[in-house]
């Protein structure tokens, strides 16, 4: 008799408390949407205040909260994490999501390379990055929680580009922290894995390729069918990686890209 599939229950997340940084915008916001939605109380994490907080209160006071939070600041981060832990009791995800594409107009190729603009992205996806995961992991620690900690990838984690490289250095980068990461959480029982998008016409990727959602798809997209990668999609699987459903997956690249691969501009 063949074995049903298992699917994700409405309420897969019910009492879990979560941290989503980058939450105000994109796949920060879809997913705090959805976490929502199965069950968790969500605290949205993000630099613009204002937007923020309206989607905060959209989601609904009573499973979600705002909390003003910039990861290039370490001390911000601990903050974030300690006020979540005193006002829920314990975290349970974390979803660190935060990051930048480009720092001006340059397209950062190799030939005049802008150093300071690369230690600028380094602050942001990879300082930052380590921070959210180094002290959400402490917290899970203390707490005796047996957590996830989930970082947002790219279509260039695992893939060269011949622009934005410091971008692309920036994802390799991250990929090697929730690796290592992984083996160093996993006797506590905390899971850390990365969710790589293909070309999602996020705010963030529209603004840094200069071009609208429907040049994306046109130019990205491998399924064509299919219409074009929505910030839900990535939601979906971050949904995934945070449920028990996930329970022996760590250390691992989730690509959701529809085998997408950069092409050399």
């Amino acid at each position: 008799m063949e074995t049903p599939v298992p699917s994700i229950s409405n309420k897969n997340l019910e009492g879990k408390i979560a941290i989503i940084t980058g939450g105000a915008s994109g796949i920060g916001e879809n997913t705090a949407r959805l976490f929502a939605q199965h069950g968790a109380k969500v605290v949205i994490a993000d630099i613009h205040e204002e937007r923020g907080r309206s989607v905060a209160e959209s989601i609904g006071n009573g499973n979600c909260m705002f909390i003003k939070c910039d990861v290039i600041d370490e001390q911000q981060v601990q903050t974030l994490i300690k006020s979540t832990v005193e006002i829920h009791g314990r975290l349970d995800i974390m979803f660190s999501n935060a990051g930048i594409f480009a720092i001006d107009d340059s397209e950062q190729v190799i030939l005049g390379f802008n150093l300071d603009s690369l230690d600028k992205i380094m602050s942001v996806n990879v300082r930052g990055s380590a921070a959210c995961v180094k002290h959400a992991a402490e917290a899970m620690v203390e707490g005796g929680v047996k957590g996830k900690i989930i970082c947002t990838g790219s279509s260039v984690t695992t893939n060269g580009t011949s622009n934005h490289i410091d971008y692309a250095m920036a994802k390799h980068a991250l990929l090697g922290l929730v690796k290592c990461a992984s083996l160093g959480l996993g006797k506590y029982g905390i899971r850390v894995n990365c969710v790589t998008p293909g070309a999602v016409a996020t705010p963030l990727f529209e603004k840094g390729m200069k071009m609208d959602a429907e040049k994306v798809f046109e130019l990205f997209s491998c399924l064509k069918n299919n219409g074009p990668q929505k910030s839900s999609h990535i939601a979906d699987a971050v949904l995934f990686l945070a449920s028990d459903e996930s329970q022996f997956v760590t250390g691992h690249n989730l690509v959701v890209d529809g085998g997408f691969r950069p092409p050399v501009f």
